[in-house]
């Protein structure tokens, strides 16, 4: 919505007429509606911040419009026209909600410093309710981009609603973290949260897994269990991969989503459960549907509300801000000193396509800290397409399980070291092992260089 959109509701045209010449002289867009009923119909086409209308009109009266404008999300402001005599209604007009009210005939200059406050309040929502998504979406994902921007707004607006939300995005773009910032800013963010891979587990077992099952049901089930579903009761479920979901599982779940009841695998009885659901694919659901492999009914209950994490390739100014975030987060983990972030890298980094997202980006980074000298970071041991070479259009797997772990057990090492002031026997005290161990892996990992401080008592 723009905050320069105002509509005018009035029976009266040359009441309008007036009303037009003294906002767009303040540089405001107009738009004209003959009575409430005009005027409600023309808001739910085109939502506006402000609407200016008058208490007594054919259809549907100004206090019926209020009490229906009120009731849209988002609601706009609105400024009543009252003729002589409805004083009385006016004041119940603003109890229930109107912004302000003038009376018939009206100053010009007194309406036109009514709707200067009027979009003045619209403007600061509008910068509260940016600045309130930036906040829950900065606490899990780091950004500086425009498009991240308005994705915020949308996830401070949707946050509170109990409202069915769909993430779609490419793999890597971050949608489980957008669904954290959800959970953080809704009313639920106390109760439980709980995630399923839909293509995790075989279609027999996904079933079990989301709604429940008896004892005894199932070979293998020697205790009843109540099921994701029921262990997030009074709280949040992210079903990630939603687009894999069997068949059969789909229609458990349209039930969920209808009836607000699962029914456990091997019990008659349905049980009421009170989940909010959020469901992530990077597939097109929509596609899907057409061929079969997902049902319309679930899909159309599911994009209720539908936010899309657009990719990194769409949003390169968030590059700088992520490589920095993942090479302090590493650094820290691996046990390195600050790292300088030279001009080079940051060249290589603007220049690849990142097919694999913010997943690619933050695996490149990972092992580029892991396997750079202590002095700095060397740029060869990028991946080959971020670093210039041939092989990089397809995103990088994370480290191999040994490179991990010794990066993080060097990490450990240097902390140990650094809390027992350089004391060597300290230190493998401290990680639980001998010194001479110690002496191997500092020998290990280019941390032998100086003598041994003196023992301390």
């Amino acid at each position: 919505m723009s905050p320069t959109r105002v509509l005018v509701a009035d029976d009266d045209p040359g009441v309008r007429y007036t009303l037009r010449e003294i906002l767009e002289s303040e540089g405001l867009e107009v738009v004209e509606a003959a009575d409430g009923a005009a005027a409600l119909a023309a808001f739910d086409a085109a939502p506006v911040p402000l609407v200016v209308t008058d208490l007594r009109m054919p259809r549907l009266d100004g206090m019926a419009l209020l009490r229906a404008l009120l009731s849209r999300t988002p609601a706009p402001r609105v400024v009543l026209i009252t003729a002589h005599g409805s004083e009385r209604q006016a004041v119940e007009a603003m109890k229930a909600g109107a912004f302000d009210y003038f009376k018939k005939p009206f100053d010009t200059d007194e309406l036109l410093a009514g709707v200067r406050r009027a979009v003045e309040a619209v403007r600061l929502a509008h910068e509260n309710e940016a600045l309130q998504g930036e906040l829950a979406l900065a606490r899990t994902l780091v950004f500086a981009s425009e498009p991240m921007r308005r994705l915020a707004v949308l996830v401070a607006r949707v946050a509170p609603k109990d409202v069915t939300v769909l993430l779609t995005g490419e793999s890597g773009t971050g949608k489980e973290r957008v669904a954290e910032a959800i959970v953080r800013a809704s009313r639920r963010s106390a109760g439980p949260f709980v995630r399923f891979n839909c293509a995790a587990l075989s279609p027999e077992l996904a079933e079990a897994e989301l709604f429940g099952h008896a004892r005894g049901a199932f070979t293998g089930a020697i205790r009843a269990r109540p099921g994701l579903f029921g262990e997030a009761d009074g709280g949040t479920i992210l079903l990630d991969e939603i687009g894999e979901l069997a068949a059969g599982a789909q229609a458990k779940l349209l039930r969920v989503l209808q009836e607000g009841e699962i029914r456990p695998v091997g019990e008659d009885l349905p049980r009421r459960v009170d989940v909010r659901v959020i469901a992530a694919t990077h597939r097109d659901l929509e596609e899907r549907v057409r061929a079969g492999a997902f049902r319309e009914d679930l899909f159309y209950r599911l994009n209720v509300v539908h936010l899309r994490i657009p990719p990194l390739r769409e949003r390169p100014e968030d590059v700088p801000v992520l490589a920095r975030h993942f090479l302090e987060r590493y650094a820290e983990r691996f046990g390195v000193s600050p790292l300088v972030v030279p001009p080079a890298l940051l060249d290589r980094l603007a220049a690849h396509s990142w097919p694999g997202n913010v997943r690619e980006l933050e695996n490149a980074l990972e092992g580029l800290v892991a396997l750079s000298p202590p002095d700095g970071l060397d740029l060869s041991l990028l991946p080959g397409g971020v670093a210039g070479g041939a092989a990089a259009e397809s995103p990088p797997g994370p480290l191999p399980l040994r490179q991990r772990v010794e990066a993080y057990e060097r990490g450990l090492i240097v902390e140990a070291l650094r809390a027992a002031r350089g004391n060597r026997s300290e230190a493998a005290r401290r990680l639980g092992m001998s010194r001479v161990t110690l002496h191997d892996k500092l020998r290990k990992y280019g941390l032998a260089g100086g003598e041994d401080e003196p023992e301390r008592g």
